[in-house]
């Protein structure tokens, strides 16, 4: 297997941990595994030379200066392995063999990136080299250090799996692959053996510190992507494993849908009530497509086949209760949703699929958003219609 491993800051916190990462690396290479590491800033050497900049530093100066880490860290993990007999080289910007190439806009600049992954991927098999690369960092076509920002050690690692066809990415931290729960919070949290790129985007970015979202999106369906703990002490084997890939679509549902509203005073200070109403309608079997609340209201968006049946049990229940006042229907409603991996990531994406709609006087009822797509919905008679608007969008 070709297998790019990524050692995180706490992997690499101190003597005893730098050689516990070349045993593991070490014991892979000899059971005839292709191995490039990526290496972040040891402990958290990264934060203290961020701190320690208390003067107005340009972005190249900041750049060098915090470069500083992940060069250290190359360091001391290649001597490890070099101790070991294994045929490791440190590779940093400025190395005529350095991989990661951004443009004069700081992106990556892919073909020259890909080309230079698919060189050093041809030296890992035909002279059994391990190139030891710092993560985070990369360089532009002027020479001059840049940085793939916050997570770009996870960044570096799976984009250069991706660009060498590497079999997987092993991302080795200080948590037990993906958590059932923070086991700081919770008793009982357990690792969960596997999960999808879309789940683990959306906790990713609503607070779960396990891959870093931007890495993500370059992982593709054939290149496994796994989470170790640094204490496992072996990279191949264990952790959490994460399936799949983004899907960019943007596509209608084709059922219609219907709107039911239930109004109440002050319904978000009301504990429980939600619960209460998706119950009513999850016992009678009527899945809830979304869920949308207001100051005063909830909305739940169902197959239109079912409004009579789930009106009926909403009002059932506004009648039980002090605080609910009256439930509406509206329908038919037309769904379009835009999914992919980069859309938070985008800044006025929501604008950007709604300006178009507002342009051409299409009402938009609702808008829903998580970390990996938006729904948009509109009258069903504008559906066919919004959804070439925002088709366009993106074909630009």
């Amino acid at each position: 297997m070709r297998v790019v491993a990524k050692f995180g800051g706490t992997s690499l916190g101190n003597g005893d941990r730098v050689n516990r990462a070349a045993d593991s690396i070490t014991a892979a290479v000899e059971a005839g595994h292709e191995v490039a590491v990526v290496a972040s800033a040891m402990g958290s050497t990264t934060d203290f030379l961020l701190e320690e900049i208390q003067y107005e530093a340009d972005e190249a100066d900041r750049a060098e200066i915090v470069s500083m880490g992940e060069r250290t860290s190359v360091r001391m993990l290649k001597g490890a392995l070099s101790s070991r007999g294994v045929n490791a080289v440190f590779l940093e910007p400025g190395r005529d063999d350095w991989p990661v190439i951004t443009d004069e806009h700081g992106e990556v600049d892919v073909a020259e990136t890909t080309r230079r992954a698919k060189a050093l991927a041809e030296q890992m098999h035909n002279d059994d080299v391990v190139p030891v690369i710092t993560g985070f960092l990369a360089e532009d076509h002027a020479g001059n250090v840049t940085t793939l920002g916050r997570g770009g050690s996870d960044t570096s690692a799976v984009m250069l799996g991706k660009y060498m066809n590497a079999d997987e990415v092993v991302i080795v931290t200080d948590v037990e692959g993906v958590m059932t729960g923070d086991p700081r919070v919770v008793e009982g949290a357990r690792n969960v053996g596997e999960i999808t790129v879309d789940e683990l985007r959306n906790l990713s970015f609503r607070g779960a510190e396990v891959v870093a979202p931007s890495a993500l999106t370059y992982k593709g369906e054939d290149m496994s992507v796994r989470v170790v703990h640094y204490q496992h002490g072996d990279i191949m084997t264990g952790g959490t494993s994460i399936e799949g890939q983004f899907e960019n679509l943007i596509d209608m549902q084709e059922d219609r849908m219907a709107c039911l509203t239930v109004a109440g005073r002050a319904v978000r200070n009301e504990p429980g009530i939600l619960s209460k109403l998706s119950t009513a309608l999850s016992d009678a079997g009527i899945n809830v497509d979304a869920v949308s609340s207001g100051m005063d209201s909830i909305t739940f968006y169902i197959d239109e086949e079912h409004a009579e049946e789930a009106e009926t049990l909403l009002h059932d229940e506004v009648v039980e209760s002090s605080t609910l006042s009256s439930v509406t229907v509206d329908d038919p409603y037309a769904v379009i949703r835009v999914t992919g991996g980069e859309l938070q990531t985008e800044p006025g994406i929501v604008n950007q699929i709604v300006a178009p709609l507002a342009n051409e006087h299409i009402n938009v009822q609702d808008v829903i958003t998580s970390a990996t797509s938006v729904a948009v919905f509109v009258d069903w008679e504008n559906g066919e219609e919004a959804l070439s608007h925002i088709q366009t969008v993106f074909d630009d």
